[in-house]
Order: structure tokens, then sequence, then C-alpha cells
């Protein structure tokens, strides 16, 4: 039975990265994916700045197209607000590419990658062991990096006390003019769908066009994605794929470590909640992690604490406070409307400065919207 430092579950950005930072320290670690490589991933696949400029290694590769400016518009009316940047603003990628181009670069580093491994069970003690369909791995520790619907985290004694939305995404061929035409913008229509937006992503020969709603009610997401057609006046369709999944915008409210193992990305419900991003602090949870197991000297409970106060010095304010502008953003539309006329430069701005990563989300922005609020009337 193989035996390793740390066993992460999951190639996603998450685990990837994490298990690279890893073997680039010389932690012995392996990868446990239960899907065979490349995989496709229901995602947008739109990579803000922010994560991008992160990354220690290039990824012009796997990149279909590079937007420097995004587009906001909002439902019934006649406001739309744009920025340009010098950087990249949103990076297009496929995830079975941009996920696997991940991997290589960490088994460069001499990660073990076990693909087509399905993990069944864990029994825990002072070593884990981890049992697949493919046979027996025993870690130290565990990284939980698989994503919305982790069974690690389940298997491992967590209850789900995240808040995860709907969304429906679609690979989209269109005509080529309506793809000409489309493919010029990324864009984002706040209100094509009830407490939430749509989003159109120009790949390299197609569209990535999805609605997510940041409400956890039932709502009929295909009706909606229907009329979004309608909107980009997209009157012929010549192929589309239909993917559903929800998107975790509220981390855990038990912690994100116990029994020896981490979570991390959408398993401790990492993602943006004003945009439903989930890549970049996926990227950032992997890399925080790995800095608290190599600063415990590879003692998990000491690790544990390490990377508890690690996010709540860094990703979980910021998060917290992202979760307040959610749900005002998408609660309150007549007020918000108003302020978007007004403020709505400053706004789009400050979005960007926080997609390219130069600002995080200020921890006042909320006593900022009531004075705002204060001076229309």
């Amino acid at each position: 039975m193989e035996y390793f430092d740390v066993a992460v579950i999951g190639s996603g950005p998450a685990g990837a990265s994490a298990a690279f930072h890893l073997a680039q320290k010389g932690i012995k670690s392996v990868i446990v994916e239960k899907e065979v490589l490349p995989r496709y991933k229901t995602c947008g696949g739109g990579f803000v700045y922010r994560g991008r400029r992160k990354l220690p290694f290039d990824i012009s590769p796997v990149v279909e197209r590079e937007f420097h400016q995004i587009n906001l518009y909002f439902e019934n009316e006649d406001l739309m607000l744009t920025t340009k940047r010098e950087v990249p603003v949103i990076s297009m990628v496929m995830r079975d590419d941009f996920d696997n181009f991940i991997i290589e670069k960490a088994q460069d580093q001499g990660v073990c990658l076990k693909d087509g491994h399905k993990l069944t069970g864990i029994t825990f003690g002072e070593i884990l062991t981890l049992h697949t369909d493919q046979g027996d791995i025993r870690a130290k520790m565990i990284i939980a990096a698989d994503g919305a619907l982790s069974q690690t985290a389940k298997m491992a004694g967590w209850k789900d006390t995240r808040k995860l939305i709907p969304a429906l995404e679609y690979e989209v061929e269109v005509k080529p003019e309506d793809f000409e035409r489309l493919s010029k913008e990324v864009r984002f229509d706040v209100d094509s769908i009830p407490h939430g937006y749509a989003w159109s992503f120009p790949k390299k020969n197609h569209l990535s066009l999805g609605v997510a709603s940041a409400r956890k009610a039932r709502i009929d997401l295909k009706a909606y994605y229907r009329k979004y057609l309608e909107k980009l006046n997209i009157k012929e369709v010549i192929s589309e794929k239909a993917h559903g999944f929800q998107i975790p915008v509220a981390p855990r409210t038990d912690g994100f470590f116990r029994n020896k193992v981490f979570l991390i990305g959408d398993a401790a419900g990492f993602a943006d909640p004003v945009t439903a991003e989930g890549i970049s602090n996926a990227l950032r949870s992997g890399e925080m992690v790995v800095e608290a197991i190599l600063e415990s000297k590879l003692v998990p409970e000491k690790a544990g604490e390490l990377y508890q106060s690690k996010l709540e010095g860094e990703l979980l304010p910021e998060i917290n406070t992202a979760e307040n502008v959610s749900k005002w953003f998408y609660s309150q539309r007549m007020i918000r409307n108003f302020l978007m006329r007004k403020y709505g430069g400053q706004f789009i701005e400050a979005m960007t400065d926080i997609f390219i990563g130069e600002k995080n989300y200020p921890t006042n922005i909320m006593d900022s919207l009531k004075n705002k609020i204060k001076e229309l009337y």
C-alpha cells in the first residue's frame, strides 16, 4: 500500500495547485480523482486576473480568449457600465484543458496522479487510509478539493452549512455572424434572472452562456436561459449542451479542518458571493492550506489551527463582506439602479480592481452604501 504525506482529493484548480505547491516544497503528495483526465467540468470558464496573476506559471497555452474590458447591463434599464484595463480582466478557459494543464505542472514537480480512482471511504486513525475502487492509499492528512458536492467532507463528518445557489450553463454553437457579433465582449446581464444574472463568455469558436440566481428557491432556469437567447438576438442555435450545477457562495460555519482533513475551494464554500466566480479563491485557499501544513512541520492539528487563522485573517472577512454586498445588490433592485445611475462608474471601477487583484472588498462597504443611499433623499 502506497503512503503519502498528503492526499489531495479532486483535480480542479484548488486541488491541483495545492499539490503543485506541496511538491515544490518536497512534500510527498498524491491527487486522487474519480474521473479519467482530462474530463469536462461544468463552469463558465471566466478566470479573473486576480487568480491568474497568483499562478506560478504561465497559462497562455490554454487561454482561448482574453478580455481587457467587461460590460455590465441591467434588465429593462438604459444603463450599461464598462471599464477597461491593461491586463486581461477575464481570461476564457475550458476547464478540461485548464485543469489538466495545472495537473501536468504538478506532475512535473513530482506529484503522483491517480485518476479513475473513486474515493469510497476513509478509515481514520493516526494514519489515514483512503479506500478507492482501485485500491487503498495511506496518508498523514487529506486536502478535500472535490467541489460543491464534496463526498470527502461528508465522510469526515461535516454537515452542510454552506449556501448553494442554482446555475445553468450551456456550451453553445451559433451561426458565424452571431458568433462574430457576440465574440467581441464579455457581458453580464443583471436581473435577466430574478435575484441574479446571465452571462455571455466567448470561447475560441463557441459561446458559454448561463444564468445563476442568488436565491436558493426553485426557479425555472431553462426558461430564463431561453429568454436570454432572445435578448442576445440569437435566432438559431446549431448545437448546445446544458449543464446544471450548484455554486457555494457562503462558507461553512463549522470550520474547515477536522479528523486530519482540510477543506478548500468549493468544498469549503469559498466562491465569490457577488459574482459566483470560484477559481481565484479556490487557488488562494489551496495556497493557504499548503502554507499552514509547511509552517506546522506536517503536524495535522497544528496545521488545522494555522489554516483557520489564515482564513480568518484574509479570505473569510472578504467573503463575508461580499456576501453582504450580494444580498443587497440582488434584492434591492430599485435603490441599486438609482445608485448605479449616479455612482455606476465608481462601482464598476472598484469591482474591476477586485477582479484584477488590485484591491479586496473593503470592510466598510455597507456603511458606504448606506451613506450613498442617504444622499439620494
